[in-house]
């Protein structure tokens, strides 16, 4: 049921995105003209405007995704900026120089006997008024310690790139696969 709402979701956000497009930069990315503000009860704290971002941001987060679930974080070592700033599901972050953040994770990722994702929703959209290209990403991650406990948690996270195409920032939001027994 989780699976049919959220590609259903998606698949409403790709249309919104898409449902005044008026052509194509000559970087071939999709423009929206006419596009309506949002008339929100709440000051949207970020943005409220996007449009279909860069299909090859989604696809570096696949290959992070990949990087992690084979366990060797450098195979995308060149995905990520010079500094990185990562905001993890347990309130944690990693913040600074590529190499440190990136020995972090590995430092936790080589804690895992395996870490086995899978992909529900990957879409690229584009913050039209801040002028940054996104790529959101909505999975399940099934990972099993060395001692054998296993845990899976549903996961939402959003990876923002810079102007060189490199990831520089993400925010992780989860949620347990299984709910807590009484």
């Amino acid at each position: 049921m989780k699976k049919v709402f959220l590609f259903g979701f998606a698949l409403a956000v790709l249309a919104a995105c898409n449902s005044k497009e008026s052509g194509t930069t000559a970087g071939g990315e999709k423009t929206v003209s006419d596009a309506p503000d949002i008339k929100s009860p709440y000051e949207i704290g970020y943005s409220s405007k996007f449009t279909m971002g860069n299909p090859k941001n989604a696809e570096s987060v696949l290959a992070l995704w990949k990087s992690w679930e084979g366990g060797d974080l450098n195979t995308s070592k060149d995905l990520f900026a010079d500094s990185v700033e990562l905001y993890l599901a347990d309130g944690s972050k990693m913040v600074g120089p590529r190499d440190s953040v990136l020995a972090g994770a590995q430092q936790f990722r080589s804690s895992l006997s395996s870490s086995v994702p899978s992909v529900d929703v990957i879409f690229a959209a584009k913050s039209t008024d801040k002028n940054e290209e996104w790529a959101l990403v909505w999975g399940k991650e099934v990972n099993t310690s060395k001692d054998g406990k296993v845990d899976s948690v549903y996961l939402h996270e959003a990876w923002r790139f810079n102007k060189d195409g490199k990831t520089d920032r993400m925010f992780q939001y989860a949620v347990p696969a299984t709910p807590p027994q009484n």
